[in-house]
């Protein structure tokens, strides 16, 4: 009520100075403002007690980028409601609410990070057409807190190095029109057995008994099962930057979603002891999801023992090329790693928010091997 004060101590000396001189021009500009101030005080402490405020419930995750409905409603009671401006912490800047009737705000907000977001209760702002008082009401008890999860992005295939093709869980796709990414086509669910090779599998499933005694190339098949599904494993112990840890949990995201819809795979996620196993039927997706969501900076290294005897495992890492190469070296055959900072001279398999991934050491040696082999 900065402004009413002000205004009722310049009525005052206008009325001690036109009382002094006996001025009746002082005195009735003196009485004009005092009225003023005592008006807009009065109407806009009436409209403060006579006007509620809530926010509705909105949806209790949201993906990052993506609308979230931010509803607040205004209740009134009798007293008409001076200029009204809606605050919250949500907003850019304050939304201008009707003077009559019932209002309800509705905004659009996005959210540009993952992670729990605290939903303050939302503040609304009277004021006299003139600002000589202001005053500032807010809902009680009506905080929240949003769970914002990372984006999906697409996983799109690199073209193949020197015209070569890439081995393991990449094999048998074809770049479309909308962009493809690692298919699971080439992690087969099979009962155990051989058959013949097929162009670009890796080296370690060649089964060379068959091979020496007919003269032809056969290859293992495998079982279904825990360690027949491509793995994921999220390492968030030294990311480069907040947003390449960012980059790295929705690649990890990405592909563990891309890659359940296309047979299954299991996702290890650092602070968890085990890998989370999804099926084609996502039940246990929503679950990763948020665990993805939360995963912050430096949490403790995943551990890279369930990453042997895979058919394929992805290896995906906020960190520099160089610490990305040294995981890479723990990896098995059949192994990628996934980063936003592309180890150099090292041919790029696929791409999947803002990171590349690459085969690693011991796979990319493997693949040699089979093309030598042949």
């Amino acid at each position: 009520m900065t402004g009413a004060r002000g205004t009722l101590r310049l009525a005052a000396a206008l009325g001690v100075v036109g009382l002094a001189f006996a001025s009746v021009s002082l005195l009735v500009p003196a009485v004009a403002l005092a009225l003023l101030a005592g008006v807009a005080v009065a109407w806009v402490s009436a409209a403060a007690g006579a006007t509620g405020i809530e926010r509705l419930p909105g949806p209790p995750r949201v993906l990052e980028n993506e609308a979230y409905p931010l509803r607040v409603r205004i209740r009134r009671r009798g007293v008409p409601l001076p200029e009204a401006e809606l605050l919250d912490p949500l907003l850019d800047k304050p939304v201008t609410v009707s003077s009559r009737g019932p209002a309800q705000v509705s905004v659009a907000v996005r959210f540009e990070r993952r992670g729990r977001h605290e939903l303050a209760p939302p503040r609304l702002r009277l004021a006299d057409p003139l600002r000589l008082c202001e005053r500032e009401i807010s809902g009680v008890g009506q905080g929240g807190e949003l769970l914002v999860l990372p984006r999906i992005e697409e996983v799109r295939r690199a073209a193949p190095a020197s015209g070569g093709r890439d081995a393991g869980v990449l094999d048998g796709l074809e770049q479309g029109a909308e962009g493809s990414g690692p298919e699971t086509g080439a992690v087969d669910l099979e009962i155990d057995g051989i058959r013949p090779y097929r162009q670009g599998s890796p080296a370690t499933r060649i089964h060379w008994r068959t091979v020496a005694r007919t003269g032809e190339m056969y290859e293992r098949r495998f079982v279904a099962g825990a360690d027949a599904a491509p793995l994921i494993v999220l390492d968030a112990r030294a990311p480069a930057s907040e947003e390449a840890l960012d980059r790295a949990v929705r690649a990890a995201a990405s592909l563990s979603l891309y890659l359940a819809r296309r047979g299954g795979c299991a996702v290890l996620l650092p602070d968890h002891a085990t890998p989370t196993n999804l099926d084609p039927r996502l039940r246990t997706w929503p679950e990763v999801h948020c665990r993805l969501a939360l995963v912050e900076s430096g949490a403790p290294a995943p551990a890279a023992r369930h990453a042997t005897g895979r058919v394929a495992s992805f290896w995906v890492s906020g960190g520099s090329a160089r610490a990305a190469a040294r995981a890479s070296a723990r990896l098995g055959p059949g192994s990628y790693v996934v980063t936003p900072m592309p180890v150099a001279d090292a041919h790029v398999a696929f791409t999947v928010a803002g990171c590349s991934g690459q085969r690693s050491a011991r796979a990319a040696q493997a693949t040699i091997g089979t093309r030598r082999a042949a």
